[in-house]
C-alpha cells in the first residue's frame, strides 16, 4: 500500500509539473502598420503557438474583438483619448458599453477597459479633468449592464513622478498628487481595480546602467532609506511608483504593467538598441514577473504585465518605434522570450545581433551538424515532435524509422520543422546544432518533404497520442485523489 501510494503521489507531482512548466505574459497588439495579418489569424496563432494569455489593444476594434471570441485570451480594450470628455457623462458611457462591449462579452473575454493612454503626458487640461469622471461613468455603465468582471483603469507613463531615484523617494508630480492621483487611487481602491503604469527602463538607462536596465549581472545599488538592494531598473521603477502611491496612503492598490519593452533595431549609433539587448530585457522580464518574487518593496507579488509589442509596426515614425515587436507581420518570431508553446531554449533562435533573414528560394534542407551530440539532437527531436510537426515517419513502422538512431531521426525532425515553419535560416539554428544543405537527405523509402509538401496538416496520430497521455495523466491524478482522500493526503 505504501509503495503504491508513493508511486501515485510521484505521478501526481509529474502531472502538476507538466501542466505548469510555461511562462504566461500579456502583449500589446498595436496596428500602426499596413502589412499585418487579419485579426482572426493573429488570434488563432496566439492561442495555438504561444503562451500569451492576455492582449491589450489601443482601441475597441470590432474585428479584433470578434476574432478573440472563444479563445480564452483576455482582452484589454481602450477608449481613444479624444473620446474621454464625452464619456464623462453616464448616457454616453452607457452607449459606448452598448456598442463596444455588450455585442462581444462574454464570448470574448474582456478583462479591462483602458481609458485613454498616458493622459497626463499630453498636458491637455480638458482630458486630464475628464479622465476620472469618464472612468467612473464607464464603471457605472458596466454595473448597470450587470457586468462585474471588467475593470476600468487608465495607463500612465512614469512622467507622473517628480522623483524616482532612489525608489523610496518616489512621489507624484506636485499639484497632481492630491488633486489628481489621490482621487484616482481612491476610485481604484473602492472598485478593486488596478493602477496601470508603463515602466520603460529603455528610456531611463545611461551607458553606466545598461546592464542594470537589461537584468544582466551588475553591482546594483542600495537604497539607504529602505535598506533595499536593487539589481534591475524595472524593480526600481515599480517601487518608485509604489512609494508615490504609499505616500498618499494607497500602497494597497494593485499595479498592472500596461506597457514595457525594448526595441531590437534603431537608428545608427542609437544607444542601447540591438537585438541582443531586446532579447535580454524581454526574456528576463518574462521570467521575473512570472517568478512571483516581486520587488524589494513589494515582495512575493506577480504583476500582470503586457510587453510592447506583438508586431513590428512599419508605419511608426522612427526606426526604433518600428522595431519593438516580438513577431514580424508573417508571424515568424523576431526572437523568442520564452512564450512560444513547447519551445525550450534548445529550439530555433534568431542569430544574436541581426534580424532573421529568410532562406533563398532554392532547394534547402536542415540537417544536424557533424559535431552535434546525441543529447542535443534528442532535445531537438523532443522539441519538434511536441510542437505539432508530424513525426510519424520516424516512429516505429514509419518510412524513416530506420536506421533507428538519434542522428537519423533528428535529421528528419529538424528538417520537417524547418520546412513547415517558413524556411527561414533561423528555423534551422537549433541552438547552433543545425546546418542548411542543398543536398537532398532523402533515402530509399524515406522522402524528406521540401517546402510545404506533406506538412500542411498536423499529425493526427501525434495529437491523438498527446490527448491520450493527457487523459491518462488526468485519470491517474483523479485516482490518486481517490486513494489518498480518506487517509494520508488530499490533493
Amino acid at each position: 500500500m505504501a509503495n503504491s501510494l508513493l508511486l501515485s503521489l510521484l505521478l501526481v507531482s509529474l502531472f502538476l509539473r507538466l501542466s505548469s512548466a510555461t511562462f504566461s505574459i500579456g502583449v500589446n497588439y498595436g496596428t500602426v502598420a499596413d502589412n499585418l495579418p487579419p485579426p482572426s489569424q493573429v488570434a488563432a496563432f496566439l492561442k495555438s503557438h504561444t503562451t500569451i494569455d492576455r492582449v491589450k489593444i489601443f482601441d475597441a476594434n470590432p474585428d479584433i474583438l470578434r476574432a478573440f471570441a472563444g479563445t480564452g485570451i483576455a482582452l484589454t480594450v481602450s477608449v481613444a483619448n479624444g473620446d474621454i470628455p464625452a464619456l464623462a457623462k453616464l448616457p454616453a458611457a452607457q452607449s459606448w458599453i452598448a456598442n463596444n462591449i455588450l455585442p462581444f462579452h462574454p464570448n470574448t473575454l474582456i478583462n479591462h477597459i483602458a481609458v485613454g493612454n498616458e493622459i497626463l503626458a499630453t498636458s491637455d487640461k480638458n482630458l486630464i479633468a475628464h479622465m476620472l469622471p469618464a472612468m467612473k461613468a464607464l464603471h457605472s455603465a458596466l454595473t448597470l449592464a450587470n457586468i462585474t468582471d471588467i475593470k476600468v483603469s487608465s495607463p500612465h507613463s512614469l512622467g507622473i513622478l517628480s522623483a524616482s531615484e532612489p525608489p523610496s523617494t518616489g512621489r507624484f508630480r506636485k499639484g497632481y498628487d492630491r488633486a489628481i492621483f489621490a482621487p484616482i487611487l481612491e476610485f481604484h481602491r473602492k472598485t478593486k481595480t488596478p493602477f496601470m503604469v508603463n515602466p520603460y527602463p529603455f528610456f531611463g538607462f545611461r551607458p553606466a546602467t545598461l546592464e542594470y536596465a537589461l537584468f544582466k549581472p551588475n553591482a546594483g545599488f542600495f537604497d539607504n532609506t529602505t535598506g533595499k538592494h536593487y539589481t534591475n531598473m524595472f524593480d526600481a521603477q515599480m517601487d518608485a511608483v509604489h512609494a508615490a502611491m504609499n505616500k498618499l496612503g494607497y500602497g494597497d492598490v494593485d499595479i498592472v504593467v500596461a506597457e514595457t519593452g525594448w526595441p531590437s533595431a534603431g537608428d545608427p549609433n542609437q544607444p542601447g538598441v540591438s537585438l541582443e539587448n531586446a532579447i535580454s530585457y524581454n526574456r528576463n522580464l518574462v521570467k521575473h514577473v512570472n517568478s512571483g518574487k516581486g520587488t524589494p518593496m513589494m515582495p512575493n507579488r506577480t504583476f500582470e504585465t503586457y510587453v510592447f509589442s506583438l508586431f513590428n509596426e512599419n508605419l511608426k515614425p522612427s526606426v526604433s518605434e518600428r522595431n519593438y515587436g516580438l513577431f514580424k507581420p508573417d508571424l515568424t518570431p523576431v526572437y523568442d522570450v520564452g512564450i512560444l508553446r513547447n519551445s525550450p531554449t534548445t529550439g530555433p533562435t534568431a542569430p544574436t545581433g541581426q534580424a532573421p533573414q529568410p532562406s533563398d528560394g532554392g532547394r534547402k534542407w536542415c540537417v544536424p551538424k557533424t559535431d552535434a551530440s546525441d543529447e542535443a539532437l534528442q532535445k531537438n527531436i523532443d522539441y519538434v515532435c511536441s510542437s505539432g510537426v508530424d513525426c510519424g515517419p520516424i516512429q516505429a513502422g514509419g518510412a524513416c524509422y530506420d536506421p533507428n538512431t538519434v542522428r537519423s531521426h533528428a535529421s528528419y525532425a529538424m528538417d520537417a520543422y524547418f520546412q513547415s515553419s517558413g524556411r527561414h535560416d533561423f528555423n534551422c539554428d537549433f541552438n547552433h546544432t543545425g546546418v542548411l544543405t542543398s543536398t537532398d537527405p532523402s533515402y530509399k523509402a524515406c522522402s524528406y518533404p521540401l517546402g510545404a509538401e506533406k506538412l500542411t496538416e498536423k499529425s493526427v496520430a501525434s495529437a491523438a497520442a498527446m490527448r491520450r497521455r493527457i487523459r491518462l495523466l488526468g485519470a491517474v491524478a483523479r485516482a490518486c485523489i481517490a486513494v489518498v482522500a480518506g487517509g494520508v493526503l488530499l490533493i
